[in-house]
């Protein structure tokens, strides 16, 4: 479905430039677009790969093992159907601590092992359970305390203070997962309460 809505805009907008007579400047804008494209990545690759390393010297170091020890009562009241001490927790520990320091490609592979886990927990049944759905929901909220992406975005782009969106993206984040958490509470309670009956 994208591969068709990349393809429309594309046409239209090749089909506007030569309408209204700007393809040269279409054409310029496509090369300069390139152009930063490649640059961005650049800089990109550099935080992912600071990043991901400082991700596995903490885990390598046994900070991970710690801080999923420390975040044991939050996880098991996000998600009480998990045994404890079981391999999903760590996972699901990892891909949040990834995600508060910004973190998304680093999270990624935590998140594809929790899921994993926690679909053998559910008997590898075709339909989520409890757990699953409220992982994909705190999971897409994604508290943030650094925003790398926006730094980096903001850096690339000549920002005069780039770690200015700190602030904003800690306060929308904090709600939004907030808002995830409450309405997993809500309808993980309401859908026992149907199972009961």
């Amino acid at each position: 479905m994208l591969n068709y809505l990349w393809a429309g805009m594309i046409i239209i907008g090749v089909c506007y430039g030569a309408i209204t007579g700007n393809l040269t400047e279409l054409g310029d804008g496509a090369l300069n677009a390139a152009g930063e494209a490649v640059s961005l990545s650049i800089t990109l690759l550099g935080i992912i790969s600071m990043w991901t390393g400082l991700m596995k010297i903490a885990e390598n170091c046994g900070i991970i093992a710690g801080a999923s020890r420390f975040l044991s009562p939050v996880i098991h009241f996000l998600f009480p159907d998990i045994p404890k001490d079981h391999k999903a927790s760590e996972y699901i520990t990892t891909n949040i601590i990834a995600n508060i320091f910004g973190l998304g490609w680093a999270a990624t592979p935590a998140g594809l092992k929790a899921m994993d886990e926690l679909s053998k927990l559910n008997n590898n049944s075709h339909i989520a359970s409890n757990a699953m759905c409220t992982f994909l929901v705190i999971n897409i909220s994604s508290l943030q305390l650094i925003p790398v992406n926006m730094i980096a975005y903001r850096t690339q782009y000549g920002s005069a203070n780039p770690s200015l969106i700190v602030a904003p993206a800690i306060i929308a984040t904090l709600i939004s997962t907030l808002v995830a958490i409450v309405f997993c509470k809500i309808k993980c309670t309401r859908i026992k309460q149907k199972k009961m009956l």
